[in-house]
């Protein structure tokens, strides 16, 4: 009964708040409340006004009207959300895919914030800050050592585009601290973080999410690899969470042919909404593999499913997350956000890959960890949907939906790496002895320089198994390649050892 109580609570009390009650309620004296206006209220507006004159304790009612949305949307399903205002810029930032800023990446080595990327033609870069700077003071501000704290220093240097910022840097080599006045500008939050060619042939491209820059990200770095000799593609879908359904359409209309159904849309009182490929693509007829796993999501189970339907691109990995439903948002008067599920898409072939929401958001969110447990994710016998109807792709293979996107070619997860690491040692320290190697050598690190690290990290490198000794110089050799070089360099160590990448690299060759 009490779990009961505690559940249903905040619902009832966010039902009274969402009507939109404005208070403008007079104590009469008494245990009488007057209101203002016409007519007789309802019972919602006299439990709240109630609440606000006579409860035991001060209320927030901005901070209640708040969870109390929030409370109410958890009823819906959930990928309706709450989102407050500060919050909203950055998840507005992220669909434009710019924000102002100064345009650098850095990390904490040994308790200074260290430059380790410089976005090319950025404020900083135009500014003169390099890779391996390290940040000492912000508007003469001490921000190293003692004073480190990574969200002050993000705080100091992120604010609105013209406004200036004073840094004072250490660069290896001087002495002397150098001062540098950035002046802040737009960044391009990129969604393509990685594009080269795996050998002569085969291209991959990593698309981290889909904003409005995507097609134009996308455009720029297909025209580069085919330039390279790019006749077969890899495209990484791994971890993308989605973004704009339009852009999932406009990339895909880069691999199918003119006129072809992409995906659709219905909703309790949206009629059916089609979108179709508009014009010739990029990428039309090479032969391409297509990677998800788990976390793959919305945008990118659209694009998934078109080219799966049209036998377009193997799909290889593992089933995606299974998020068939499409949010609008909606400016509230306080200037936060409502993002409310407005309908369902399917994808060419009709399938909704929408999985189960009805008990409870915690579960569907735990179904991933499920996974692990049944033991989908190392056998694709083990894969459960929720819908056994069978749907068709255009060579007439048979396809499932009612839980993700089932890949064509399935690959396990790497269970050897779950003995990977090393007790005692964080992967912040090993991260931070990446990018200090990588400053101290400006070569990447290499299995010939463990002696130097073991001091560091307190190991000793012979006495480590061998994976973990495998997944050491992993993360040593890519992320000081990332620091000496950029994404390209950091994700081509990562893909020699990735199970996925090499499984597509194998489909790819057999033709």
């Amino acid at each position: 009964m009490k779990g009961n109580i505690k559940i249903w609570m905040p619902v009832l009390l966010a039902v009274v708040l969402v009507m939109g009650i404005q208070m403008g309620m007079l104590l009469s004296g008494g245990d009488k409340i007057s209101f203002g206006g016409k007519g007789k209220p309802s019972t919602m507006d006299e439990a709240l006004a109630y609440i606000s004159a006579k409860y035991v304790d001060t209320v927030n009612l901005a901070s209640i009207k708040q969870k109390g949305i929030e409370a109410l949307l958890l009823q819906l399903d959930p990928h309706s959300v709450f989102i407050p205002y500060k919050k909203l810029i950055e998840v507005n930032q992220q669909m434009k895919g710019s924000f102002d800023g100064v345009g650098i990446e850095f990390y904490a080595v040994y308790d200074t914030a260290t430059v380790v990327n410089v976005i090319q033609g950025g404020p900083s870069s135009q500014a003169g800050i390099k890779k391996g700077d390290k940040i000492v003071s912000v508007n003469d501000v001490n921000v190293a050592g003692k004073n480190y704290a990574d969200d002050s220093i993000k705080g100091k240097l992120k604010g609105t585009g013209g406004t200036k910022v004073k840094v004072g840097i250490k660069r290896r080599g001087l002495n002397e601290l150098k001062y540098f006045t950035i002046i802040r500008g737009k960044i391009p939050l990129l969604s393509v973080t990685a594009s080269y060619m795996i050998d002569a042939e085969i291209g991959y491209i990593k698309i981290e999410r889909f904003s409005e820059t995507t097609e134009d990200e996308i455009h720029s770095a297909m025209n580069r690899l085919k330039e390279s000799g790019m006749k077969k593609l890899i495209l990484d879908l791994r971890g993308n969470g989605g973004g704009v359904l339009d852009i999932a359409v406009e990339i895909a209309d880069e691999f199918l042919a003119e006129k072809k159904l992409v995906v659709y849309t219905v909703g309790r009182v949206y009629p059916k909404k089609e979108y179709y490929t508009r014009k010739s693509g990029l990428f039309e007829t090479g032969e391409m593999c297509l990677l998800i796993d788990e976390e793959s999501a919305s945008a990118s189970e659209i694009l998934a499913g078109a080219l799966q339907d049209y036998d377009r691109a193997t799909i290889v990995g593992r089933r995606s997350f299974g998020k068939g439903l499409v949010q609008e948002q909606y400016t509230l008067s306080d200037s936060s956000g409502l993002r409310l599920t407005v309908a369902r898409y399917y994808t060419t072939s009709g399938r909704s890959i929408q999985k189960s929401y009805h008990n409870g958001t915690e579960n569907y969110y735990h179904e991933m960890i499920n996974r692990y447990g049944n033991g989908e994710l190392t056998n694709k016998d083990s894969i459960k949907l929720t819908d056994t109807t069978k749907y068709y792709t255009i060579s007439g293979r048979v396809v499932y939906g009612g839980g993700g996107i089932v890949p064509d070619v399935f690959v396990s997860v790497d269970t050897t790496l779950f003995g990977a690491s090393i007790p005692g040692v964080s992967q912040t320290l090993i991260q931070q002895v990446a990018y200090q190697f990588a400053i101290n050598y400006s070569r990447v690190f290499t299995a010939n320089d463990v002696k130097q690290i073991e001091p560091v990290l307190k190991i000793n490198f012979s006495e480590l198994s061998p994976v973990q000794k495998k997944q050491l110089l992993l993360t040593l050799s890519s992320l000081s390649a990332r620091m000496l070089k950029d994404e390209n360099e950091y994700f081509r160590f990562l893909n020699n050892m990735d199970n996925d990448v090499l499984k597509a690299v194998d489909v790819l060759k057999k033709d």
